[in-house]
């Protein structure tokens, strides 16, 4: 253990889970597995009138899906005598409605909905997301198509090279294309998950609309042209004039336009003819450039499709949405799109371009009342990322850490007064178990050699289903949630930089602990992060939870719940299941009967932790979950890891689901405890528990 740093100089101030800053800290006890009587009755009122639901609206013909949120910690709901957890499972949390399809025809929409419990009555009601959650949901799921197809990529890349290592030792080649021309003929794996989005009706809205998108604010960032596709914010990807056609006159409530009609516009730097002053634009149409890329007129261009449909916006006054691209690093298509906001198409010409040729010209200016521009054609930011250590504002600590990691975390105050370090703690980047506690023995692992290639051979690989469970595009990326990841660990055959150990390369981000008004500490990062990538190890003093049941006033508990969310106890929602867990996986059975329902060790991070110990949680989190086993099989002892579930750009504050039960925290006097939620979350629950 390393002692606290000196730079650290300060009062105690530890970081939250929601409490408002200067408050006392309210007592909570964690509970055991006994449940008073009272609250099983009340239990199984709960589970009879959530399966009532479920068969009276089974009877309408709708879908099923479970989407309860896997819980942090120990809750009064689960115990040894948790009854009817299956039937509680089935409750109806999705539907269905019809919805035009803007071109003279019907068809079925998939309606996002969450199941939230009156707390009074017992009855769940069935609440539509919002329009911001759906949208969120919809570029996960697009990410988790790219990062699938991005695997069957890596797949057949290393199929090319292993066939040309084999071309070059002598060996013939398979029948059919050369590795060179299979390698030509490989699709992009946005462009694929688009695809296969329209193939599954996936794409959020589907019909093209004037005006605002619901639930995508300006200064909403993109990391593709395919993401736009996704959300029907922009449904090419590769124009950059999007518009209405013909077919939308049959429409009703489009019967009074003219067609077609531009409905947004992409200004990425294409065109030689642009000219870009953020709040007036002269946008040169579509057409007649050289696609090779120098920006180059080569011929006229034509009066027809997205440049009519520009000219009609003009006549008809309807605005367009404006969104600039520009070059980022960070992004897998080599760019990043911002939207701007609505700009209204006030005037348009033809004239004789800068070579030659004829090209038609658009001047928008943008519409009054909306939010200050984040973008323009000559800067962009994601947020103030300092770029020195004399740039950051508020600095009261260099490196919490003190040098433990290889990149230093800063700490920041900007509230208090005088402003404080984040103090009594021990940093600590690994797990430390106590002297009672054994850890199981290493297992064997797989016979590969240098880096885990063929998941067929794979003993690791066949573990998580017969794959690997990551991608290694930006250093590695987890391809989806499971509910456990089997690693390679000490004694396999490959070596560090395997895709299998991804999760073991400590942290790769820039990190910040920051003071906020309300939540007390909390971290953001400098740096974007894709999803997938693992942000950090949750650590601290591993422990049984038994020995901390009668804790008070510790905030810093993770109970390692593996077990229990592979089995879908307590409410916990299923993951993907294709691992194979056998007998010997559950190694310790100190007591059965209550590792059913209760984890039996957990993660005391209150004295002894790391950066995770100050993430904080939110009802829309961009972090998730994940157990992971790498040195040993005991899922009951799984490592715990933080995955980004979005792409997390710099300087927003990275949040995860506490995953609490309303009511389901008691004090010492055996009342329930509340704590309002500050998440600032357009779907909020508004109560932390």
């Amino acid at each position: 253990m390393v002692v606290q740093s000196l730079e650290c100089m300060g009062s105690i101030a530890s970081g939250d889970v929601g409490a408002q800053v200067g408050s006392e800290p309210e007592v909570q006890r964690r509970f055991s597995t006994r449940i008073q009587t009272k609250q099983r009755a009340e239990k199984e009122l709960l589970v009879r009138r959530r399966v009532e639901l479920l068969d009276d609206q089974e009877e309408g013909g709708s879908k099923k899906k479970s989407t309860r949120n896997k819980r942090r910690w120990n809750d009064t709901n689960v115990g040894e005598n948790e009854v009817l957890v299956e039937e509680e499972q089935k409750v109806l949390l999705t539907n269905e409605s019809i919805k035009f399809d803007g071109a003279g025809g019907e068809k079925a929409v998939k309606m996002d909905f969450e199941g939230r419990v009156d707390s009074e009555s017992g009855t769940t009601n069935l609440v539509e997301k919002s329009d911001f959650a759906k949208v969120k949901d919809t570029l996960r799921l697009f990410n988790k198509h790219y990062l699938h197809l991005v695997q069957e990529e890596e797949k057949r890349c290393s199929k090319v090279e292993a066939d040309r290592k084999c071309s070059e030792k002598g060996s013939k080649s398979k029948k059919g294309k050369t590795p060179e021309e299979t390698k030509n003929t490989a699709k992009r794996p946005d462009l694929k998950a688009i695809s296969k989005m329209m193939g599954n009706n996936e794409i959020l809205y589907s019909e093209k609309r004037i005006g605002s998108i619901p639930g995508i604010r300006v200064g909403h960032q993109f990391y593709s042209r395919a993401e736009m596709v996704a959300v029907g914010f922009h449904s090419h990807w590769l124009n950059g004039i999007d518009y209405m056609g013909l077919s939308y006159s049959k429409v009703v409530q489009y019967t009074h336009y003219t067609f077609p009609l531009a409905v947004a516009i992409v200004i990425s730097g294409m065109y030689e003819d642009d000219l870009d002053n953020a709040e007036d634009v002269i946008y040169t149409g579509q057409g007649g450039h050289n696609l090779t890329g120098d920006k180059r007129q080569i011929r006229d261009q034509e009066m027809k499709r997205g440049n009519l449909a520009l000219k009609n916006c003009v006549e008809q006054c309807v605005p367009v949405r404006v969104i600039r691209g520009h070059e980022s690093s960070s992004s897998y298509s080599g760019k990043v799109y911002t939207y701007d906001g609505l700009y209204k198409v006030v005037h348009s010409w033809d004239e004789e371009g800068i070579s030659g040729f004829k090209v038609f010209k658009y001047r928008l200016r943008r519409l009054d009342g909306q939010p200050v521009l984040t973008t323009n054609q000559v800067h962009f930011t994601y947020g103030r990322v300092p770029q020195s250590v004399s740039e950051i504002r508020g600095l009261v600590c260099q490196d919490i850490t003190a040098g433990q990691e290889d990149i230093p975390i800063p700490a920041t105050n900007l509230v208090d007064e005088p402003p404080v370090a984040p103090t009594g703690f021990t940093y600590s980047k690994s797990i430390k178990v106590l002297k009672n506690l054994k850890l199981p023995k290493t297992v064997t692992g797989c016979n590969c050699k240098g880096n885990c290639i063929d998941p067929k051979t794979c003993a690791c690989a066949m573990r998580n289903g017969s794959d690997f469970p990551y991608v290694s595009r930006d250093g590695g990326r987890l391809i989806e949630a499971k509910d456990v990841v089997f690693e390679c660990g000490p004694k396999c055959g490959c070596g560090p930089g395997c895709v299998n150990r991804t999760s073991q390369r400590g942290l790769k981000y820039r990190l910040e602990v920051f003071r906020t008004p309300k939540k007390g500490w909390a971290v953001r990062s400098w740096d974007f992060i894709p999803s997938g990538a693992p942000v950090c190890e949750y650590t601290g003093i591993l422990t049984r939870t038994e020995d901390l049941d009668n804790v008070l006033e510790n905030n810093y508990i993770f109970d390692i719940d593996c077990l229990q969310t592979m089995r879908g106890l307590g409410g916990r929602e299923r993951r993907l299941r294709n691992v194979t867990v056998t007998t010997d996986d559950l190694l310790d059975r100190h007591d059965d009967q209550r590792s059913e329902s209760v984890p039996e060790f957990c993660i005391d991070a209150g004295s002894t932790g790391n950066i995770a110990r100050f993430i904080n949680h939110s009802c829309e989190p961009n972090l998730f979950v994940q157990c992971v086993l790498s040195s040993h099989h005991d899922i009951k002892l799984a490592r715990v890891m933080l995955f980004a579930a979005d792409n997390i750009p710099p300087m927003q504050e990275l949040t995860y689901d506490y995953g609490y039960a309303l009511d389901s925290v008691y004090g010492s006097d055996g009342k329930i405890k509340q704590m309002t939620c500050f998440c600032g979350a357009g779907d909020c629950r508004k109560r932390l528990f």
